[in-house]
C-alpha cells in the first residue's frame, strides 16, 4: 500500500471516530447502522445525540439515500409482553445539556425498503432533522457484528 493511500485509510477512520456538530449545540457520537442480512428489506441506525445548549431540542426526522424511507421508531410493549416497533409520531426529544440514546432494543432510526445492502465496514449518510439545530449530516458506519 503507498503512502497516499495509507494516510487517505488512516484520515477516513479518525474521521468516524469523530464527533459530528451541528452549530456547537448538538454532538453525534458512537453511529453505526445494522441490517439482518445481504438480502434484508430493512435496517436500523443507532447513536447518542449530546446536546450541550441551553435549551433542548427536538430530532424530528431522518433521511438517507440508503432507503426508501428512514422513519424514527421505538420499542414498546404490546400484548402478551410482546415487544413491537412503532414509528414515533413528533420525535425524540434531546433535553438541554443532555443526551438521548439511539441503541438496539429501545429508540432507534429504522431503514425501510434498502436501496442496497448494509454491507459491514462500508457507510451510508444519514441527515438528521432537528427543530432548532436544523439538519446535521453524520457518515455512519455500517458494523454488522454489534
Amino acid at each position: 500500500m503507498s503512502f497516499r493511500t495509507t494516510l487517505l485509510v488512516a484520515t477516513s477512520a479518525a474521521l468516524f471516530a469523530l464527533p459530528v456538530l451541528a452549530g456547537s449545540e448538538i454532538t453525534v457520537t458512537d453511529a453505526y447502522a445494522r441490517s439482518s442480512g445481504m438480502n434484508a428489506r430493512s435496517g436500523a441506525a443507532f447513536m447518542t445525540i449530546v446536546n450541550t445548549g441551553d435549551e433542548g431540542d427536538q430530532l424530528i426526522a431522518a433521511r438517507t439515500d440508503a432507503a426508501k424511507r428512514a422513519e424514527l421508531h421505538t420499542h414498546i410493549k404490546g400484548e402478551g409482553g410482546v415487544m413491537q416497533m412503532r414509528r414515533v409520531e413528533g420525535g425524540f426529544s434531546i433535553p438541554a445539556h443532555g443526551e438521548h440514546q439511539l441503541a438496539r432494543g429501545g429508540d432507534h432510526v429504522m431503514l425501510m425498503g434498502l436501496t442496497r445492502p448494509l454491507i459491514d465496514g462500508e457507510s451510508l449518510t444519514l441527515t438528521l432533522v432537528f427543530e432548532k439545530a436544523g439538519e446535521v449530516s453524520v457518515e455512519v458506519p455500517v458494523d454488522l457484528e454489534r
